[in-house]
């Protein structure tokens, strides 16, 4: 028997997930199919990787000197197919995909076209939900992947910044400080702001961005807050105050006139999106032809 890919990365799942029903789940695989292939594996090596028993597995000595291995194995069949998408234009296959909601509105809808004219045998199947609820259902293998606005901190995620967001100051049609290019933070405290809930990714950026600078963000006006980021566009746009939020969800709304971009002097409100993922799951090819549009593409040409 030689060794092989698949046993490697069967046997770091098991590892990673602690046991073989939950390897077989992760992996689509029954449990019996699974436990073969670790003894295939015991048996080409001559030892045993795991101690097993009723309520738990363990790695044996032998299992924790090739656990590395297995690692790096699967981290060298990521950047394969990282470097062999770019030439996959023919490829088919129905991508699976979770959106957070700013990214999913407003972003993707823009990114799409541009990728199927260059992927036309791809299908993307996309869910538009919030971080949480995309983190759940890659654990249960309901979605791929996702792309999110903040980092996860999960021992069994892979997490990967894959796209750049700036977020500019908006302000409503007739707006006295439009008179001016570049707004001067303390002129625009002056007026009342149309937020989202504290702590969203969003409001996160402009309070850390404001605190970087020696502002306090309790300066801040609030008028309201509001859970999405059509709401806000809406309150801006009657009046009720200004906000800051991605300057590509108010592309519409500025092109009609209904609202209005500037830059805030001495301030720079950028975010990145990130894909989250098992860390046990090789992306399919169609994925990885698709994060690394985002990340090679000049995105900003379609926002």
């Amino acid at each position: 028997m030689a060794l092989n890919f698949h046993q490697l990365h069967i046997f770091y799942t098991v590892a990673m997930r602690g046991s073989f029903s939950a390897a077989a789940h992760s992996l689509h695989m029954t449990q019996p199919a699974v436990t073969m292939q670790i003894q295939a594996l015991e048996d080409y090596f001559g030892t045993k990787l795991f101690h097993r028993s009723t309520k738990k597995v363990e790695l044996s000595e032998a299992g924790k000197t090739l656990l590395p291995f297995a690692r790096r194995s699967i981290d060298f069949m990521k950047e394969t197919d990282m470097a062999m998408s770019r030439y996959t234009h023919m490829l088919q296959g129905r991508l699976q995909m979770g959106a957070s909601l700013t990214f999913g509105e407003y972003i993707l809808p823009r990114i799409l076209g541009p990728f199927a004219k260059e992927y036309p045998n791809i299908t993307v199947s996309m869910k538009v939900i919030n971080t949480s609820q995309i983190l759940e259902e890659i654990q249960n293998h309901q979605l791929t992947f996702g792309i999110v606005e903040a980092p996860i901190q999960h021992p069994d995620v892979v997490t990967d910044a894959v796209l750049n967001d700036e977020l500019k100051l908006i302000l409503p049609a007739g707006h006295p400080l439009l008179e001016q290019e570049q707004i001067r933070m303390e002129d625009a405290l002056a007026y009342p702001f149309v937020l989202r809930e504290k702590g969203s990714g969003t409001r996160l950026v402009m309070e850390q961005e404001m605190l970087r600078k020696g502002v306090d963000p309790g300066a801040l006006k609030i008028a309201m807050e509001l859970g999405s980021t059509g709401a806000i566009k809406s309150a801006v746009e009657s009046g009720l105050g200004l906000s800051v939020i991605s300057a590509s969800s108010v592309k519409h709304e500025v092109t009609l006139g209904l609202l209005h971009v500037r830059s805030i002097e001495g301030f720079t409100f950028t975010r990145e999106f990130y894909s989250i993922y098992l860390a046990s799951t090789l992306l399919p090819i169609s994925a990885v032809t698709f994060l690394s549009f985002l990340r090679e593409r000049d995105i900003s040409q379609w926002l």
